[in-house]
């Protein structure tokens, strides 16, 4: 990277060493430096050219505070009346959408959005000026064409704002000549990527709520379009009052805006903009006039890929009615007719969350599935797992990851070709080597489609399929048990893919200069058209001339040519000669020549000969153009036949990119991932125990042998402590675990649906052994965190998702949760978190893992054969808590509050005062018959049937005694009768009352 750095630095003026502007270079250099991290070498390089001392305007450099705008806004009198007339008379906007005035040379943003672009691009508020006196001022900002695209990368990427530009038609009238939004980011792609790859996948979905038949019921019709790889998709469905359906959808596609009816009367509208504000999704509203199917057959005809005289109107996906009113208002909203590239490439497809894992909004949290801004990339499971090289690559890994598989057959051919990678290293690290050749083929295909590519576009794709020779050879050449497996996914579709393109890479070869490539000239090759090499051979005559005229002039000057006299040529000057300031004297009353211009790099001059042959060069060159650009349109035209096969093999390279991924970051963790043994769900399998070698029979489990977190143990400083995990069908399913703050309760719960995710998407996981039965989906409620922004308190938004893991949780699902019931009173809390925990246990018998800190829960493992108790561990002193990290069978003896207090260094009378407390509300607590906490035991739905059963016993004991003929007993009778039914109602199973007989002992 220091060589990189190095050489931009030494593309600015050096005058600017000349003048003493030492500090200029030194801004240049950090400004470079985060090109270089960013991958921007080459963007940034023209940067450096043009910068010339001024400040860095990039948006991720540190220097930015001191930048100040480089455009003056300097409008007439009249005209600036009439802006200000106008912009006042605009309709009112959202504040997420920022409007841009093009004035050609510059941009400038006005109001509201002036003071957000001086906050953002500046730093400063002083970047603000003032348009108009008095009251009719309007706070305005300009913007320089480089300021313009990091304002707009930053709104569009980052903060998922819409940004509308406008452009003036005359007369003072300013009309949208181009938009985007962060799920429609086609009109500012150039702006935003630049020539590079799109790093960003925009989907935008549209959702419309209906009432279904008399029974009332909520039905979803959802549709999106993913412009990237031009398919429209649509869904229906009947969801729950939470929505749970739809949350799951919205974590599967993982789309970045929702087009909403505006002013929608539907009940459930409220809840539903609720849901897309929790999800993190633009809410945009639209007219309820644009989801409207009238025309919906005749817009289908004209995008989808249809076979030549078939029609859409027989598609089943016409029968769902709401999805398809939903459909329209993506197409309306994307302006998909208004582009004709998009006709006939387009495929319509249904949305089938059913072959999908089901993760909501918590669960993809509580995994850690997305990057979070700002925060390393190990932090999160798509940062570590994505070492994807190639763009594509990168866009489907994260897609991957939000669609686990179900079919065991499916997810077991992806870890065979993983497993494959993982044990050939030379086969890994070649695919590796020739995949970092490859450039955005997605990208380039739509280009070509679209008759936008340029003849830069056709090397790339050449220079791509060069590689495929050389993949194809290592893959044929790959042994082991999975070879076969290689050869059909890999190897073949590659290998036809390499022929069908086989006439594309003649076809370059044969038309465009490849020798000329290396100095980034990109031109038809001369030899490839008669008349073009006419041309080319008139150029180079006159060429020769001109440099028989340098040898001439220098002979005349006494100077040596092409070391202090050169020739050279500008694009406005066209040839001329140069000498360096030192030997300027020579041309001192020379009057056949004549001075062009004095630079800091010599003079430059021409005679009336060498002027001659310049404009014969350049009519030359014109024509050659000419000729030139004529024949790659014809190429560029051929070319774009071929964006089929190249989308395709831009496909099949990026499952073959995240493949290789799953296997580096497999091999290459600090202790080696394993592949994990999969059971389908509901399918009895025979296994062998480790431990004691027995064959086993018996439905599916989870057992994790030496379990660990993938992104913990990537962080410094940190010797990670491994646990076994064990789920077992029928007999330990559910699992209480109790323990310290900071023991790593949280931890080991995140770790086990990471695993299973992880095998489920078909990579290894980080275990020493695994054994995991396919679920069908992973529900989780963990943190506690407000969203009072949105209404939402800390304890609502526990209960909505409490709520969805009972609307939604089968027996085939894996439920985490993690300190539910802190949000209200301690006695609420632990009755609903007893109930909800009593419910899925009981009820619903799936697998599930409870971290809790109410003692008292562990009481349930008396009550569900399937629960248990873990604990982890922790050494403790006087003044002192050692955490161990270790999960082991039981209940945790106490509770380490105080101790966490103490590691915090709260006040040592702070912590004394809140110990007395707490011996004196546990002396309270004992010496209470029956708690408020546990009369709740029963309430709710989890404990439907266990309160009346517990007071039957209760009021049948109290009669008895009631009852009892003390006088005929006597004193000691009386009491032998007593303990005899004191032992008898001790038999109860109920844990309650044998906590209410130890509390009378």
């Amino acid at each position: 990277m220091d060589e990189a750095v190095r050489a931009l630095v030494q593309l600015v003026d050096p005058r600017l060493i000349e003048r003493g502007l030492v500090k200029q270079r030194v801004q240049l250099r950090r400004h470079v430096t985060h090109a270089v991290e960013h991958s921007t070498l080459e963007r940034y390089a023209t940067v450096a050219r043009g910068l010339h001392g001024r400040r860095c305007t990039c948006l991720h450099c540190s220097s930015m505070a001191a930048v100040q705008p480089v455009q003056q806004l300097s409008l007439g009198k009249s005209t600036e009346a009439g802006f200000i007339q106008f912009y006042n008379s605009m309709p009112e906007k959202p504040s997420t959408t920022v409007r841009v005035f093009d004035r050609n040379e510059y941009f400038t943003v006005h109001g509201e959005d002036a003071s957000l672009a001086a906050r953002l691009v500046f730093h400063t508020s002083s970047a603000v000026k003032q348009l108009g006196s008095g009251c009719q001022q309007l706070p305005s900002v300009a913007l320089s064409r480089m300021n313009f695209e990091s304002f707009a990368r930053e709104l569009l990427l980052v903060r998922q704002y819409r940004v509308e530009v406008y452009r003036n038609k005359g007369r003072g009238v300013w009309t949208v000549a181009y938009k985007a939004s962060p799920g429609n980011l086609q009109q500012l792609e150039e702006v935003l990527f630049g020539g590079g790859a799109i790093t960003h996948t925009a989907v935008t979905l549209a959702v419309r709520l209906a009432t279904q038949g008399k029974q009332g019921g909520r039905l979803v019709g959802l549709a999106y379009a993913d412009l990237n790889n031009h398919v429209l998709g649509v869904t229906e469905f009947t969801d729950s009052d939470q929505l749970s359906e739809l949350q799951a959808c919205l974590v599967q596609l993982g789309p970045k805006e929702c087009l909403l009816v505006s002013s929608d009367r539907h009940s459930d509208s409220g809840r539903l903009r609720q849901l897309l504000s929790r999800c993190g999704l633009l809410i945009t509203d639209r007219k309820r006039t644009e989801f409207s199917s009238k025309d919906i057959v005749q817009d289908l005809n004209r995008l989808l890929k249809l076979e030549t005289g078939s029609s859409s109107v027989g598609l089943p996906q016409l029968d769902m009615k709401v999805a398809m009113e939903s459909l329209s208002a993506v197409i309306r909203y994307m302006e998909l007719l208004s582009d004709e590239a998009n006709f006939s490439v387009y495929r319509l497809q249904t949305v089938d969350t059913a072959n999908y894992m089901r993760l909501d909004g918590s669960a993809a949290k509580a995994l850690s599935l997305n990057q979070e801004p700002g925060q390393p990339l190990s932090t999160s499971l798509t940062g570590l797992l994505n070492q994807c090289i190639t763009p594509p690559g990168k866009r489907l890994l994260p897609q991957w990851l939000k669609q686990p598989l179900l079919d065991k057959k499916s997810i077991e051919e992806r870890l065979d070709l993983v497993e494959a990678l993982f044990s050939d290293v030379y086969l890994r690290m070649s695919l590796q080597s020739e995949l970092r050749h490859v450039p955005d083929l997605h990208r380039l295909s739509r280009r070509l489609a679209s008759h936008k590519a340029s003849l830069q576009d056709c090397v790339k794709v050449y220079q791509a399929l060069q590689r495929l020779p050389n993949m194809v050879s290592v893959l044929k050449s790959h042994e082991s048990s999975h070879d076969t497996i290689v050869k059909e996914v890999l190897m073949s579709p590659l290998s036809e893919l390499q022929a069908e393109t086989q006439k594309l890479v003649e076809l370059v070869k044969t038309t465009i200069d490849l020798d000329l490539v290396r100095h980034h000239e990109f031109v038809i090759r001369s030899s490839f058209d008669p008349g073009l090499q006419e041309l080319r051979e008139e150029m180079d005559e006159v060429e020769k001339k001109m440099q028989m005229e340098l040898q001439k002039v220098a002979e005349e000057l006494g100077l040596d040519a092409n070391k202090t006299i050169r020739l050279d040529s500008a694009s406005h000057l066209g040839h001329f000669l140069r000498v360096t300031k030192k030997v300027e004297k020579v041309l001192r009353g020379q009057r056949r020549f004549s001075i062009l211009e004095t630079r800091n790099d010599g003079v430059r001059f021409i005679n009336s000969q060498l002027r001659s042959l310049s404009e014969q060069y350049r009519s030359l060159r014109e024509r050659y153009n000419t000729v030139q650009t004529a024949i790659a349109e014809e190429v560029l035209a051929i070319a774009g036949g071929y964006a089929e096969p190249l989308a395709s093999l831009s496909s099949l390279l990026a499952r073959m990119d995240v493949l290789v991924s799953f296997s580096h970051v497999s091999a290459s963790a600090p202790t080696p991932y394993v592949r994990p043994s999969l059971t389908a769900m509901g399918e009895v399998a025979p296994y062998i125990n480790p431990d004691s070698s027995a064959l086993i029979t018996g439905e599916g489990n989870i057992e994790l042998k030496d379990c660990r977190h993938p992104c913990m143990e990537q962080q410094d400083d940190i010797s990670f402590i491994s646990n076994d995990v064990s789920l077992i069908r029928g007999e330990d399913m559910f699992q209480i675990i109790t323990g310290p703050n900071m023991g790593g309760k949280s931890t080991y719960i995140r770790q086990v649906g990471v695993a299973v995710l992880m095998a489920q998407v078909g990579c290894f996981v980080p275990c020493s052994s695994a054994r995991v039965c396919v679920v069908d989906r992973i529900l989780a409620r963990v943190g506690a965190s407000d969203s009072q922004m949105k209404g939402i308190s800390t304890f609502m938004a526990e209960m909505l998702e409490a709520t969805a893991i009972l609307d939604t949780a089968t027996r085939n699902s894996l439920v985490i949760i993690d300190e539910l019931g802190r949000g209200t009173s301690t006695y609420d809390g632990f009755g609903l978190a007893w109930a909800i925990s009593h419910h899925i246990a009981a009820k619903v018998e799936c697998f599930g893992l409870f971290a809790t800190h109410f003692h008292e829960m562990t009481a349930l493992a008396d009550t569900v054969a399937t629960v248990s108790n873990r604990h982890v561990t922790a050494l403790t002193t006087e003044d002192a808590l050692t955490l161990l990290y270790r999960v082991r069978l039981g209940v945790c003896d106490q509770s380490f509050g105080l101790h966490v207090a103490q590691l915090a260094k709260f006040p040592p009378r702070v912590v004394e005062f809140a110990r007395q407390k707490a011996e004196e509300l546990e002396t309270y607590f004992s010496d209470t018959p029956l708690t408020k906490r546990q009369c709740q035991l029963g309430e709710g739905d989890g404990g439907e049937g266990v309160m009346e059963g517990e007071n039957e016993e209760v009021d049948k004991f109290l009669a008895t005694v009631s009852c009892l003929p003390l006088a005929e007993l006597g004193e000691e009778g009386a009491k032998a009768k007593l303990r005899e039914l004191v032992t008898e109602l001790s038999q109860s199973p109920s844990p309650e009352v044998k906590a209410l007989i130890n509390s009378c002992n």
